[in-house]
């Protein structure tokens, strides 16, 4: 049967990024996935990091910049990207800030996104 979710969880983190997942630990307690609609405003950025998960990153406005040891990827409205668990990356948006979707495969969580300096 289908299952209406009326309300994302909004998850806080620093630099104004706004992120509010729609299924996953946070919101739902669902391990295997995660999805989350996220809104990041002009040159916000997160250190680099090693997921343990897979994710898949739909850009809806905005650009998503993914510095990666291969190099940099600038992802634009209507693009998306893949990146692996296991890789190093970090995310940064355009001087236009970033509207994105993320899914993360198993789900998003703070023990396993392993960012640097935490």
């Amino acid at each position: 049967m289908p299952k209406l979710l009326t309300e994302p969880v909004r998850i806080p983190v620093p630099g104004g990024k706004l992120i509010e997942e729609h299924v996953g630990l946070a919101s739902t307690g669902e391990r295997s996935v995660s999805v989350a609609h996220m809104v990041a405003p002009a040159g916000w950025d997160e250190p680099f990091q090693t997921p343990e998960f897979d994710e898949i990153t739909v850009v809806i406005k905005g650009t998503v910049v993914v510095d990666h040891d291969g190099g940099r990827l600038e992802v634009t409205a209507g693009q998306s990207v893949v990146t692996q668990g296991g890789e190093r990356i970090r995310y940064s948006c355009g001087p236009e800030g970033a509207e994105y979707v993320a899914v993360c495969l198993p789900a998003f969580s703070p023990e396993t996104v392993n960012r640097e300096g935490e």
